[in-house]
């Protein structure tokens, strides 16, 4: 299903596994680039044919956390689409690496650990907030990449914002139609979802984090709209109303 569309680019999503967890496709309309943003349980197939069918090359693959149902499909893109680039909070490598839910998670190595600094080693996480609003920048083929960290659903759960390089700002617009047009998008993995928040009371996880990170996202000034992991488009505007709702029942 095509769920954003502008001048540049446009997203593909298709909801996989038991907890249909969204993968999302984003295809740059001036060039053969895509890019591959969380393959979960049984994406890969789906990702591959949907590449060559529009004759695409992915550029890397993305990782908003670590859980299972988000990064699955890693180790079998990895090995077919060989020495493409993967990316995942630096605090969620170890999820990636070792199956620590006991699901028979296929092991994956990060290229790239977003937020490490020079000497980081992959290593086990508790959620805290030492990490709360970091930003990391990147940038592939035309795509500008960010990862912005809101640790509590794990230690390193970060949205991405995404948008092409040659795109300008426009007015910010609440309407979802004219928002999945706009300059930029955010994939917010289990962080934010449609009239919901991503549960914090898993191994590794943290309410009082989740509560800060949900206050710090009240402070984001631009409209954008949100492709969540799990569900329905929403915006950021709109979640901002909604939070309020959530932060008092952590």
């Amino acid at each position: 299903m095509r769920v954003f569309d502008n001048d540049f680019f446009y997203i593909l999503c298709e909801p996989f596994g038991e907890y249909q967890t969204n993968c999302y496709l984003v295809f740059n309309k001036t060039k053969k680039e895509a890019l591959i943003i969380d393959p979960g349980i049984g994406a890969s197939t789906w990702v591959i044919d949907t590449l060559k069918s529009a004759n695409a090359i992915p550029l890397a693959i993305l990782n908003t956390h670590g859980h299972f149902d988000h990064v699955w499909s890693n180790a079998e893109l990895l090995e077919h689409f060989a020495g493409i680039p993967l990316l995942c909070p630096y605090e969620d490598a170890f999820m990636l690496e070792k199956d620590c839910f006991s699901t028979g998670l296929p092991s994956s190595i990060p290229t790239l650990l977003v937020g490490a600094k020079e000497n980081d080693k992959i290593c086990e996480k508790t959620s805290n907030t030492s990490n709360l609003g970091r930003e990391n920048h990147f940038f592939y083929g035309d795509f500008a990449i960010a990862f912005i960290c809101y640790p509590g659903h794990t230690p390193g759960c970060s949205v991405i914002i995404l948008r092409h390089k040659d795109a300008k700002n426009i007015e910010s617009q609440e309407n979802l139609e004219s928002l999945s047009k706009g300059h930029q998008v955010m994939f917010s993995g289990d962080f934010i979802f449609n009239r919901s928040i991503g549960r914090s009371d898993f191994p590794y996880s943290s309410h009082q984090v989740m509560k800060a990170s949900l206050e710090k996202f009240l402070t984001l000034q631009e409209n954008m709209l949100v492709l969540p992991g799990h569900g329905s488009v929403t915006s950021v505007v709109q979640e901002q109303n909604n939070i309020p709702f959530w932060i008092p029942r952590l």
